[in-house]
Parts: structure tokens; sequence; C-alpha cells
């Protein structure tokens, strides 16, 4: 079986694109604060827990999106 090796570039590109979607999480999160006049904004502090969960579904959902495009690239090039 072939070893494979993950670089620190790609290291680096994995955590950037989490962080981008824990950025989204939490402009989620603040819409919705923002949008129901009757929170305070201390909810951004209190529901860090389910911001950090739903970036890890956005992560995911992403991973899922990337490996579906370049899956649908890499057979359309060898049917070429």
């Amino acid at each position: 079986m072939k070893d494979t090796i993950i670089t620190a570039r790609q290291k680096k590109r994995e955590v950037i694109t989490w962080l981008v979607c824990f950025l989204i999480a939490n402009l989620i999160n603040f819409y919705a604060i923002v949008t129901y006049e009757d929170t305070s904004f201390s909810e951004l502090f209190t529901s860090l827990g389910y911001v950090f969960v739903a970036s890890l579904a956005i992560y995911f959902l992403w991973t899922i999106i990337r490996i579906l495009f370049y899956g649908l690239k890499k057979v359309l090039k060898v049917k070429k």
C-alpha cells in the first residue's frame, strides 16, 4: 500500500478553509441575533458551541462538494 504524505501547505489550506467556515457560521449567528430583536448580543458568546458545530457541518458539506467536483473532473479527463 502506498504511503501518503500530507504537506504543511495542505494542512494550512484546510485550517484556513475551516476558519472561513467558522466565520460564515458566526455571520449567520450575528444575522439571526440582529433579525430577532428580542435577543441580546451576549448570544454571540453563549452560542459559540452551536456555531462551532455549524462550522463543522459547513466544512464537511464543502468537503463533499470538493470531492464530487474533483472526482467528476478526473472522470471526465479520463474519458477524453
